[in-house]
């Protein structure tokens, strides 16, 4: 039933039957009468077929939520039962917006320090990619904003304030000021985030607010190509206060508060609420707590 119930995840995220039997090395006839042998064990349809795949039955909905419960609970329980062998191993995979990537290793560093034996995947995406990754059982954890959209069922633990400068070269528009307003950024050629970015709609709400738009010369899905305009000097951003920080911009970039309103979100660490929890989620839940006064200050 387990390895069923497997399929039917991959199923789910892949939307499409034969990149699903791919991602689970199996053939896909095998997948396909896999899980028509899980309809008949439990009596209904589950996926609507036609010449493609094209989408679950209310009943298969509600199958995928027991699924994704069911083989979590069975991988919880294999990893507990095996860190009662010794140390912590295996791997924890952590999905963290592009905005909170300077400070994994705050994260990763102590704890692997105290657990040389796991391994790490980081993966950069949405917000809304991570809360989709933690329901499907694709990551252990999530670093993302905890307080500004809806998350779902999750357990959360803040870590730091996020709050926002503009960042600029000296001889650029504002360069010389040790503030300015959310108003006045409105009238500076950006480089941001896409509006699918959830930091992205933070800015933009907040120049909202303050009577302006955003006004960017270029956009990216990615803090790196963000980080690489700005250094030359000849690009301004608005980027976190804790991320300008890490990327250590330099002399040649100024980093200027802006304030009128002050705006910060709250940022932590997020996993599904299933309980008991692994050992290697539970060790990084305690370690996210212990590093958190020091990301306060």
């Amino acid at each position: 039933m387990i390895d069923k119930l497997e399929l039917l995840l991959a199923l789910a995220k892949e939307r499409h039957f034969g990149r699903a039997a791919e991602a689970c090395g199996v053939t896909q006839p095998t997948m396909s009468t896999s899980i028509k042998q899980l309809e008949e064990i439990l009596g209904v349809m589950l996926v609507q077929r036609g010449s493609r795949f094209l989408g679950f039955t209310p009943e298969g909905e509600r199958t995928l939520d027991w699924a994704r419960r069911i083989v979590g609970d069975t991988r919880a329980m294999r990893q507990d039962i095996g860190a009662m062998k010794g140390e912590l191993s295996g791997e924890l995979r952590i999905a963290a917006i592009p905005t909170v990537l300077g400070m994994v290793a705050s994260l990763t560093t102590p704890f692997r320090a105290r657990y040389p034996n796991v391994r790490f995947s980081v993966l950069s995406c949405t917000s809304s990619e991570v809360l989709g990754l933690l329901e499907n059982l694709e990551a252990d954890a999530g670093l993302t904003y905890i307080e500004n959209e809806p998350l779902g069922k999750v357990h959360s633990i803040p870590l730091y304030q996020e709050s926002y400068r503009l960042i600029t070269s000296p001889d650029g528009m504002f360069g010389d000021r040790d503030q300015v307003t959310w108003k006045e950024v409105g009238q500076v050629p950006l480089c941001l985030l896409t509006p699918n970015m959830q930091n992205r709609r933070i800015i933009d709400r907040a120049l909202r607010e303050a009577g302006t738009e955003a006004h960017p010369t270029l956009t990216s899905n990615s803090i790196i190509v963000l980080y690489t305009h700005v250094k030359t000097g000849r690009w301004a951003s608005v980027m976190p206060a804790k991320l300008a920080e890490t990327l250590g911009l330099g002399d040649g970039v100024r980093t200027i508060p802006i304030v009128d309103p002050m705006v910060s979100y709250s940022i932590g660490l997020v996993v599904p609420q299933r309980e008991p929890y692994t050992p290697q989620v539970a060790a990084l839940m305690q370690t996210a707590r212990d590093i958190a006064p020091t990301l306060q200050s």
